[in-house]
């Protein structure tokens, strides 16, 4: 499983050679190293344990978990290898070549937060009627029931909206820079600008 740690950085546009324009959501690879791997033998599965950026202080809980490789990174994200034990070992550092163009990723990320939003905005409930003495224009309406004379959960209310973990998938990659470390996909990622964003291969 290819995955990265990245940060959103922005948005761009490229033309493609039929002169076709594609919106690109560009993102950072901020120094992802392998700070430690699971194994079927002793945890029950298989994964590796991811870490990106610099933290200035390591927390103590964490010590022992990146003391193999020796960095001090601020975000950790463990990603699971379902069929096998992968070939990254301890240490090694993961660069935006990890992907190339064309690659179909999936990108997971903390969507953007919209604060308290009524039934309307939130669930494109419609607006009640402005004529013929209707006073409910954007009120939830009837919430209840005669029996059981309770709220059933689920019910679609106002309420926080947004700030979420969402998941898109289907993505293109439309570029690699080696170079500035970034990476290019061809549609919208979720979160704001400096956001993060986990970035996985396709199954």
């Amino acid at each position: 499983m290819k995955a990265l740690i990245t940060r959103k950085i922005g948005m761009t546009s490229v033309i493609a050679e039929d002169g076709n324009i594609s919106p690109v959501t560009m993102l950072l690879v901020d120094n992802n190293v392998v700070i430690g791997k699971r194994t079927n033998d002793i945890d029950g599965y298989n994964a590796d344990i991811i870490g990106a950026g610099t933290s200035k202080k390591t927390k103590k809980s964490l010590a022992g978990i990146t003391k193999a490789s020796k960095s001090n990174p601020s975000i950790i994200k463990e990603i699971r290898n379902k069929d096998e034990s992968s070939e990254l070992n301890v240490g090694d550092n993961l660069t935006a070549d990890v992907f190339s163009a064309g690659d179909t990723v999936s990108v997971t990320g903390t969507s953007k937060g919209k604060g308290w939003a009524g039934t309307i905005k939130r669930h494109n409930f419609h607006r009640g009627r402005k004529t013929h003495g209707g006073g409910s224009y954007r009120r939830v309406g009837s919430i209840g029931s005669m029996y059981p004379q309770h709220v059933f959960k689920g019910k679609k209310m106002a309420g926080r909206m947004g700030h979420e973990q969402v998941t898109t998938k289907g993505l293109k990659v439309a570029f690699v820079n080696a170079d500035n470390n970034t990476i290019g996909v061809i549609g919208s990622v979720p979160g704001p600008r400096k956001g993060i964003v986990l970035v996985k291969g396709a199954k």
